[in-house]
C-alpha cells in the first residue's frame, strides 16, 4: 500500500518501502538495486508524445518536453530470412517514416530524460555521468532540451561520439586517457565536489524506468508480454530495467502472466558476464573472466559494451534477471555482429548502432542454437540506430571537451575548473 506520493522506493534486499529522497542507496545500506513501487498498478497510455505515453510508471512529477522514445513494429522482411513468424522489433533511434524521432539515435535518452528530471525535483545537484558515448551524447542532448546542467566523462576517444543537434553551453565535457572504466573512476572523484553527485547509474531507478519504457511499449502494442527479449548488454541497466518493466505488467493482470525468457550478448573478447554466467557464477572473476581486459577491450566492434563494473551480482541485479527469467547471454564476435548489422539494414531499411548489431547477431545465433522458438513472440531491442537519416535532418554539433585530463592531471585542477563552471551554471 502506497502512502505518500504517486510512488515508493523498495530495496530488493530488505522489501522496505520508503519515499524517494534523490538517492540511489537502501536507508539500511544494503547491496542491492532499489525499485520504484508505483501506485498506479494498472498501466495507463497517456496521449504524449514518446515516453511520456507512459508518465504514470516514471519517477518523476513534472513532464519536460521531449518527443524521444521507442517504436515498436513487427518484422516482415528480417522475420522471414530468420524464420521468425512473430519477431517484433522495438526500435530506439531516428527514424521518423516509423515514428521514432530520437535524435542522438540511442536508446540511452530514455535514461537521461527521468534521471535529469528526477535530479532536478529532488534537488539533487548538477549530475556526473560517464559514458563510452551513447550516454555521454543522450544526456548532452537532454540537458540541452530542458536547459539543465550537466557534466559529462568520457574516454578521449570518444569524444566525436559526443554530439547535439541544438547549440547548448549546459553540458561540461570532460575527456580522460583510457577506456570506459577510467572514465567512471575519474567522474566519480569530480562527483564528490560540491553541488555535484553522481548520477548512478544502474542504482538509479529513474534510469532504469527510463529505459523500461521499452518493454511498455513493446506489449502494449504486441497485446502481451513478448515470450523473449533480446539485446546486448554491457552494464546489462536496460535488460535489468525490461524484466523489472515486465514484473510491473504482469501486476497489471492485462499483458500476461509469464515473465520473457532474457537472451543477451555481448561483444567477444571482452565478455566477462557471459564467462560467470556460463559457469553458474554469482560473482564475476576479474582473473578469469577479464583477464588481459584492456587487450580484450581494445578488440571489440561495439565498446560501448566494454563495462569492468557491471552490476551482474547485487541483488536484483544481471543475474537474478536471468536466473528468474530462464535467460542466457550468448557471446558473439566481430564479424558476426558486421555481418548481421548488413544483414538488418538490407532487410529492414535502417542503419544500426554497432551495439544494436551484436543484439542482432545473437538473435540469429540464439536462434540457430535453439535457445529461442521462432513460432513465439520474440522481442528484439534495438538500442539505436538511425545515424544515416539524422544526419539528413539535422546539422550534427559536436561538444567540445572543456577539459582533457590523463592519469597524471591532479584533481585539484580539476576540481578548480569544474568549481569554476558549476559557479557559472548552478
Amino acid at each position: 500500500m502506497i502512502s505518500t506520493g504517486d510512488y515508493q522506493i523498495q530495496c530488493t534486499a530488505c522489501g522496505r518501502l520508503y519515499p524517494d529522497t534523490g538517492s540511489n542507496e537502501c536507508p539500511g545500506r544494503h547491496a542491492a538495486l532499489q525499485r520504484t513501487v508505483y501506485s498506479a498498478q494498472r498501466l495507463h497510455c497517456a496521449d504524449l508524445p514518446g515516453m511520456m505515453r507512459f508518465f504514470d510508471w516514471l519517477p518523476v512529477h513534472s513532464r519536460p518536453p521531449v518527443t524521444a522514445g521507442p517504436v515498436t513494429y513487427r518484422s516482415v522482411a528480417l522475420a522471414r530470412e530468420l524464420g521468425f513468424s512473430n519477431l517484433y522489433i522495438t526500435f530506439n533511434g531516428f527514424w521518423p517514416e516509423k515514428g521514432a524521432v530520437t535524435r542522438t539515435c540511442s536508446f540511452k535518452e530514455l535514461e537521461a530524460v527521468p534521471t535529469l528530471q528526477r535530479a532536478s525535483e529532488k534537488k539533487s545537484g548538477i549530475l556526473v555521468v560517464a559514458s563510452a558515448g551513447n550516454t555521454g551524447r543522450a544526456f548532452a542532448q537532454v540537458a540541452a532540451e530542458m536547459n539543465t546542467p550537466v557534466v559529462v566523462v568520457i574516454p578521449k576517444r570518444s569524444l566525436p561520439r559526443i554530439w547535439t543537434t541544438i547549440q547548448t553551453d549546459k553540458v561540461l565535457l570532460i575527456t580522460v586517457e583510457g577506456d570506459y572504466s577510467d572514465a567512471i573512476h575519474r567522474s566519480a572523484a569530480i562527483a564528490h565536489l560540491p553541488h555535484l553527485t553522481a548520477e548512478g547509474g544502474a542504482k538509479n531507478c529513474a534510469r532504469r524506468d527510463g529505459m523500461g519504457t521499452v518493454m511498455l511499449d513493446a506489449a502494449t502494442t504486441i497485446g502481451r508480454i513478448p515470450d523473449y527479449y533480446v539485446q546486448a548488454v554491457g552494464s546489462g541497466t536496460g535488460a535489468i530495467a525490461a524484466w523489472e518493466a515486465a514484473r510491473r505488467l504482469i501486476r497489471d493482470g492485462r499483458y500476461g502472466s509469464h515473465l520473457p525468457r532474457m537472451i543477451l550478448s555481448q561483444n567477444l573478447p571482452f565478455v566477462p558476464m557471459a564467462h560467470a554466467w556460463k559457469a553458474a557464477r554469482r560473482e564475476i572473476n576479474a582473473m578469469t573472466d577479464m583477464a588481459d581486459a584492456a587487450q580484450a577491450i581494445s578488440q571489440v566492434y561495439a565498446d560501448v559494451l566494454t563495462n569492468r563494473n557491471p552490476p551482474y551480482s547485487i541483488t536484483g541485479g544481471v543475474f537474478d534477471c536471468l536466473t528468474e527469467t530462464g535467460g542466457g547471454i550468448v557471446p558473439v564476435c566481430n564479424d558476426e555482429a558486421q555481418q548481421a548489422q548488413q544483414l538488418f539494414e538490407e532487410c529492414e531499411g535502417i542503419d544500426l548502432d554497432p551495439a544494436a548489431a551484436v543484439t542482432v547477431a545473437s538473435l540469429i545465433t540464439a536462434a540457430h542454437d535453439g535457445l529461442i522458438d521462432p513460432y513465439r513472440d520474440v522481442m528484439l531491442n534495438i538500442t539505436g540506430g538511425g545515424y544515416k537519416r539524422v544526419r539528413e535532418e539535422f546539422d550534427l554539433i559536436p561538444v567540445n571537451a572543456a577539459l582533457a585530463t590523463d592519469n597524471a592531471t591532479p584533481l585539484h585542477q580539476i576540481a578548480g575548473f569544474v568549481n569554476d563552471w558549476v559557479k557559472e551554471h548552478a
